[in-house]
């Protein structure tokens, strides 16, 4: 069995989904139970995996047991670089099954086995793209996680959420355009799909011909690159995501929000380590410089665009823009020691789960209080005292305020960019954290204080997929009480490991310090 993990890690979920549409559209009795056993099992088979990678080694996995050649284009493969990341995926996926409880299906019974069957399939996408080792295969993952999340982000009564959804099918369709493109000219260039005899193709190359003065490579590099920096909303190619993920139903931005950008970011730190290699792109290629300023900007545009919104998700959907800022330019820091790119693997696992965290508040209160608005959570420390403690733990993250994992993130991103020279990069740093403390504090005193209302602003047409529980003349008490226990449950549980990962920071950053280690794909330069 043990053997069989890899396959079991995507194929879990992919069962689940059938098993739904065969049986869950008659008795949607049968949605949960499936979904939380799916998930479960595929939890549990990525921690196996990391513990199995740590103990023993990296593991392949050829579809069918066809190895080279035959089983080159079906290679799965789990390394100390993805192992983490599947493990976060699993944890994500698994709080917002329970999150979606009492949400799926409350305007229209009917589409809860549709949700579900999509939840899973977008879980086969993110789980088959973090551990596949071919190239043209990532590119269809990808879109099965892509196509997924439209229909996620579409499927409520938001008239918004739907033209936001048509928004990112078109952005979404380009970008997977500009990375199939790229995936054609290293096929014509090398004749592999397989990422690892694509990249072991190249440096024979390099050795015999200076591919470094190779066109077709560069090009099929900027074609992916910009093809992954569209899927992952990089600056300033983000404007599918702020309404994409603020005015589709909570569920499904819980989902989305806290995965699709860091796969994404996971899938460009991927490519440039296993495919191109470190050496050819910082050295031969020498774009570092520039791409660091590119994160340098999002970083701070970012930051200033989630200064001015009023609306929370809005707010949370543009510090997702600054946020990957900070991954993209920790990848490119090209530091000698290799701490910004340590820093950008581990902000992705931390990231991760701040912004779990901070979008079940928000759908929470939306639902409990219809607090859509900032200006909506006066009073919020009283009449959900439980519910903050989640919002405070999440806020204080992203700041960057020991002992949360935001904190160590920052920590390993600033070492980095000393250590690279790059000074502007720890000033947007700083200055993000700034404008962090700025935007959650004057939530914190909102939430406590209380605030004047707006006046006439009427929530219901802009969400009206989070419906309040009780109607706005209800008794504020009524009003006050605390979410249920499968809403509340997820928010402590992600915010408990948003400490856990802070406090355990070096062990984790140890295991993703193997990467580099043991990787065949890193020059003298980096080790």
């Amino acid at each position: 069995m043990i053997d069989q993990i890899p396959a079991i890690i995507v194929l879990a979920p992919l069962f689940g989904a059938m098993i739904i549409g065969l049986f869950g559209i008659r008795d949607h009795r049968v949605c949960l139970p499936v979904v939380f056993i799916s998930l479960l099992v595929s939890l549990g088979a990525s921690v196996a995996a990391a513990q199995q990678v740590f103990n023993v080694g990296t593991i392949n996995y050829f579809v069918g047991g066809w190895e080279k050649p035959l089983g080159i284009g079906i290679h799965l493969k789990i390394d100390a670089l993805n192992s983490l990341v599947l493990v976060v995926i699993g944890v994500v996926v698994m709080l917002v099954s329970f999150f979606s409880i009492r949400r799926v299906g409350e305007r229209d019974t009917e589409k809860t086995p549709y949700f579900y069957i999509l939840y899973l399939l977008l879980c086969v996408g993110l789980f088959g793209i973090t551990i596949t080792s071919d190239a043209f295969n990532l590119f269809v993952l990808i879109e099965v996680s892509s196509l997924t999340s439209y229909a996620l982000i579409a499927m409520g009564s938001n008239k918004r959420g739907t033209v936001a959804a048509f928004n990112y099918v078109i952005m979404g369709t380009v970008g997977a355009s500009f990375y199939l493109l790229g995936v054609g000219y290293l096929y014509l260039k090398t004749g592999s799909l397989n990422m690892d005899g694509i990249h072991a193709i190249l440096m024979l190359e390099t050795n015999d011909a200076n591919v470094g003065a190779s066109k077709a490579t560069t090009v099929a590099f900027i074609f992916i690159l910009v093809g992954i920096w569209i899927k992952m909303a990089f600056f300033p190619l983000y404007g599918w995501l702020p309404n994409a993920y603020t005015y589709c139903p909570s569920t499904s931005s819980c989902i989305l929000a806290p995965l699709m950008t860091k796969v994404s970011v996971y899938v460009m730190i991927r490519v440039m380590i296993t495919v191109f290699g470190l050496d050819w792109v910082f050295v031969e290629l020498g774009w570092s410089q520039l791409v660091v300023w590119l994160a340098v900007i999002a970083i701070l545009a970012g930051s200033m665009l989630a200064l001015a919104q009023r609306e929370i998700k809005k707010m949370l959907c543009y510090l997702i823009v600054a946020e990957v800022g900070y991954m993209v330019g920790g990848a490119w820091l090209a530091d000698p020691d290799h701490w910004g790119m340590t820093g950008a693997l581990y902000h992705i696992l931390a990231d991760a789960m701040m912004t779990l965290c901070l979008f079940l508040f928000a759908g929470i209160v939306a639902k409990r209080l219809g607090a859509f608005e900032i200006s909506d959570l006066q009073g919020l420390f009283k009449k959900m005292p439980i519910t903050s403690i989640g919002l405070v733990i999440g806020a204080l993250a992203m700041i960057g305020v020991p002992p949360t994992c935001g904190f160590f993130s920052k920590f390993y991103l600033i070492r980095g960019a000393i250590e690279g020279g790059h000074w502007e990069f720890v000033a947007a740093l700083l200055i993000s954290s700034l404008v962090n403390a700025v935007l959650f504090f004057r939530i914190f005193e909102i939430a406590y204080f209380g605030n004047k209302p707006a006046e006439g602003h009427d929530h219901s047409h802009d969400h009206s997929d989070d419906s309040i529980e009780e109607g706005k003349g209800s008794d504020s008490t009524v009003l006050g009480r605390e979410a249920s226990w499968s809403s509340l449950f997820p928010l402590l549980a992600s915010a408990a490991i948003i400490i856990l990962l802070g406090v355990f920071n070096g062990e984790v950053v140890a295991l993703i310090r193997v990467t580099f280690e043991n990787s065949n794909h890193l020059s003298g330069l980096f080790r």
